[in-house]
């Protein structure tokens, strides 16, 4: 649920991102308005990407970052076991899908597929890795972990009246 909040301020904008709080890295995160129902989204640290609804091909939805959000924080916490136990070059794919609620718009479920191969694994080894990987994606994946303990959102408005 979202807490909203107004408040003044003659600035709005890349000003408004600029004072928006930073991750612990101090990386600031925004997004600007770049045409009808299309945004692009920015980080401080340059990096980019397309947010628009579904009309626009070359944007990802909102629902669709989430869930990207979801499968690449999975990968990135299990990335270290994967590559120590099946090299540096080990292809892994993380599939992510699930049908919104429409009535209460929003994904009541979600479910990851991580495809990586391990033929190549004896046995017990293969159970060690699972294990680990399963491990190190709840302890460390703050997407995953977020999304599974749910989190307080609070909305300011900021602008002139």
């Amino acid at each position: 649920m979202t807490n909203q909040t107004t408040a003044e301020e003659t600035s709005a904008g890349a000003d408004a991102a600029r004072e928006a709080p930073a991750n612990a890295a101090g990386t600031r995160l925004w997004v600007e308005r770049t045409g009808t129902r299309r945004y692009v989204g920015r980080s401080s640290r340059g990096a980019r990407v397309e947010i628009g609804d579904i009309s626009y091909d070359e944007a990802f939805t909102p629902g669709e970052l989430l869930k990207i959000a979801l499968a690449g924080c999975s990968g990135l916490s299990a990335d270290a076991a994967m590559a120590r136990r099946l090299g540096d070059d080990v292809d892994v794919t993380i599939e992510v899908g699930g049908l919104a609620d429409e009535a209460e718009d929003r994904y009541p479920a979600l479910a990851e597929r991580l495809v990586v191969d391990l033929s190549g694994l004896e046995p017990d080894a293969r159970d060690r890795l699972l294990t680990v990987m399963h491990r190190a994606i709840d302890q460390h994946c703050t997407v995953g972990r977020t999304l599974q303990a749910g989190a307080q959102v609070e909305l300011t408005v900021v602008g002139e009246r």
